[in-house]
């Protein structure tokens, strides 16, 4: 398969599966499974960087208003509310950075093809996805408390299979958050992590944005790019309309495959 097919393919699934709460690290593994092909770590470091900034990016687009929120609060005390919310959003990153430095080498060696790993975490992404959409609707606010227990769900979205996005937005929603606020804030607080992540690889070894593979970063940078930006608008619109459900079945159905065809 072409190197540039190929990284249109990786864009999408990670452009789309970073905010469809169906676990893009776990897709991520699954398609790498399915190709049966290994890049060089110089490039798939790079490839990864590539990505990621690009549904950072997305992000930013969509969420531009509230970002701009967030960066008053942090810049100034005079507005309480924005204050309030720039501070819950630090809050959630601390689960998250805090397992990630201390648990790198870990975490990295359960990203090696381990499949039945990531068909058993997309079954209790299923689960979890399920129980959140049978949750009564409430017009409640992220709370400091809140926000510390979204953001140890998000460090156990860690590992590979749990969606991230499923994991935040359903532990909102059992917490009793209103519906589109926990999808606004689920995706707010990954960005900072997002860019400390890139920052960290970009300082590490193994990274090399050659002439030579710029097409195929380009394209997949324009493939994740576009994918977020649907994927998120989607999203916050699936939320608000308890349809959470369907994904739930969706992660039944590709956790029972992956782990049907490890054994």
């Amino acid at each position: 398969m072409s190197a540039i097919i190929e990284a249109i393919i990786l864009g999408l699934v990670q452009g789309l599966t970073e905010f469809l709460p169906v676990s893009s690290s776990g897709h991520l593994e699954l398609v790498k499974e399915l190709f049966g092909s290994e890049r060089v770590p110089k490039e798939s470091i790079t490839f990864t960087i590539v990505v990621h900034f690009a549904t950072a990016l997305s992000t930013i687009v969509v969420f531009r208003k509230d970002i701009a929120t967030l960066l008053r609060g942090l810049l100034s005390f005079k507005d309480k509310e924005a204050m309030n919310f720039s501070l819950k959003i630090i809050i959630s990153m601390f689960p998250a950075a805090l397992v990630g430095v201390l648990f790198e080498e870990e975490i990295d060696a359960l990203f090696s093809g381990k499949i039945l790993l990531v068909g058993s975490m997309l079954i209790l992404t299923g689960l979890l996805l399920f129980l959140a959409d049978k949750a009564k609707k409430t017009d409640k606010k992220v709370g400091f408390v809140d926000a510390l227990i979204i953001g140890v769900a998000q460090a156990i979205a860690i590992l590979p299979g749990i969606s991230r996005s499923g994991a935040t937005i359903s532990t909102s929603v059992l917490l009793g958050v209103d519906r589109e606020k926990a999808a606004r804030f689920s995706f707010l607080m990954v960005v900072p992590l997002i860019f400390g992540k890139m920052a960290k690889d970009l300082l590490g070894e193994g990274v090399d944005f050659t002439s030579s593979n710029a097409g195929v970063y380009a394209a997949g940078f324009a493939a994740a790019f576009v994918a977020g930006l649907l994927a998120c608008t989607w999203m916050i619109s699936l939320v608000k309309r308890s349809q959470l459900r369907y994904f739930s079945y969706y992660c039944f159905a590709v956790g029972i495959i992956a782990i049907i065809l490890s054994v």
